[in-house]
């Protein structure tokens, strides 16, 4: 019995030992995880836990970490430092924010010119007009007070009208504000591209080039100044824009028509490819078709309103100078035509019509031919 009841005792204290070290080990581990360790999950990964003490704790006390635990930095200690791919370098991505600029002061440019070239079409097609019906006005009054200095009047007015509308015919300002607007736009989508690429911080190289590129090429596309450099506003043949790179009119025109030659597997089905060379051959026959048919159609009629504008006002100033009614009256008739003439092609824009013709036959024509490079591709 004393034996028993020793055995009780030796067991209880044992127990009570063995309650007491548990309980004791788990306030000390409470104590322990109660210490201000603050865990999240930033990407920092200068912060990171390192992989001993995360399977220290998961061993002692059978925490679980299905997400990478990172220690919470405060703002002040954090630097932060461009990210860069493996391929990227620190003077790629000089040149990269060098092109951004560029590109940046293009599209600021390009609306400024083009605010100014609308500015002119306005600002010319006023002054033209109401030189021409002043000029038709005097040369009116001529008729029925003959007296010499209305006509040399009207003969002055009717020839600076002339001058100008030889100008605008020659310069076509909405066709010039139209295409800084283009210019803007496509200046906008490529800085937009930019920026991305900077943001994945992932450019390299052949990135740079391509960029660059494309930067001349929209350059080469859209032109800023009028010199030297002014775009063909009535060429022999109507042709689509071009602003990619690789691309312009003599290439295009000894380039032909492309073939699909490409044998190798590039990951498409043969039903996606036939269905995509489908598409290819309705924006040929179809959409780019339709656009120049447009766009030849207003080139023909800008030609003959930018002739017949001078043409009409040329001739009420050499008319004005003679006297008699018969001259009088075909002065007058040919600058009020003059008038309406120069109002239905600078009011209403027929050179700009002409370049968003040419604009969208571009865009067509870019999409096959990116759809026909994608299809060429091989893995």
């Amino acid at each position: 019995m004393a034996a028993l009841q020793a055995s009780t005792l030796l067991v209880s204290s044992s127990s009570t030992s063995s309650l007491g070290c548990s309980s004791k080990r788990m306030i000390t581990a409470l104590i322990q995880l109660t210490k201000p360790l603050k865990l999240s999950l930033i990407n920092d990964p200068s912060a990171t836990i390192t992989k001993k003490l995360v399977e220290e704790l998961s061993t002692r006390y059978g925490y679980t970490f299905t997400e990478p635990l990172l220690m919470d930095v405060t703002q002040k200690d954090r630097v932060l430092e461009p990210r860069l791919s493996p391929t990227s370098s620190i003077e790629t991505m000089k040149k990269f924010y060098m092109i951004l600029e560029a590109v940046e002061d293009r599209v600021e440019m390009h609306n400024n010119t083009g605010e100014q070239r609308d500015n002119w079409n306005k600002l010319l097609l006023n002054s033209v007009n109401m030189m021409t019906l002043t000029a038709t006005t005097t040369e009116a009054m001529a008729a029925a007070t003959p007296a010499p200095s209305l006509r040399l009047c009207s003969a002055l007015l009717f020839t600076a009208a002339t001058s100008m509308s030889l100008v605008m015919s020659k310069i076509q300002p909405s066709q010039l504000a139209e295409e800084q607007r283009n210019a803007s736009r496509l200046f906008k989508q490529l800085r937009s591209e930019i920026k991305s690429m900077l943001a994945l911080q992932s450019p390299t190289e052949p990135d740079v080039k391509e960029m660059r590129e494309k930067v001349l090429a929209l350059d080469w596309a859209y032109p800023l100044p009028l010199l030297g450099a002014m775009l063909e506003k009535f060429p022999v043949k109507f042709e689509p824009a071009a602003w990619w790179p690789g691309v312009s009119n003599n290439s295009r025109q000894s380039k032909g028509q492309k073939t699909f030659a490409n044998t190798e597997p590039n990951g498409w089905s043969e039903e996606l490819e036939l269905e995509m060379r489908a598409i290819v051959q309705v924006l040929k026959s179809k959409d780019k078709k339709d656009y120049l048919t447009l766009g030849n159609l207003a080139l023909k009629l800008n030609k003959m309103l930018a002739v017949l504008g001078p043409l009409l006002t040329g001739i009420a100033a050499a008319t004005s100078t003679y006297g008699g009614s018969t001259a009088t009256t075909l002065a007058a008739i040919a600058g009020a035509m003059a008038a309406i003439v120069n109002g239905f092609e600078h009011g209403g824009q027929v050179g700009m019509v002409g370049e968003m013709y040419r604009n969208c036959a571009g865009f067509f024509e870019l999409m096959g031919e990116t759809i026909e490079a994608t299809l060429e591709e091989s893995l």
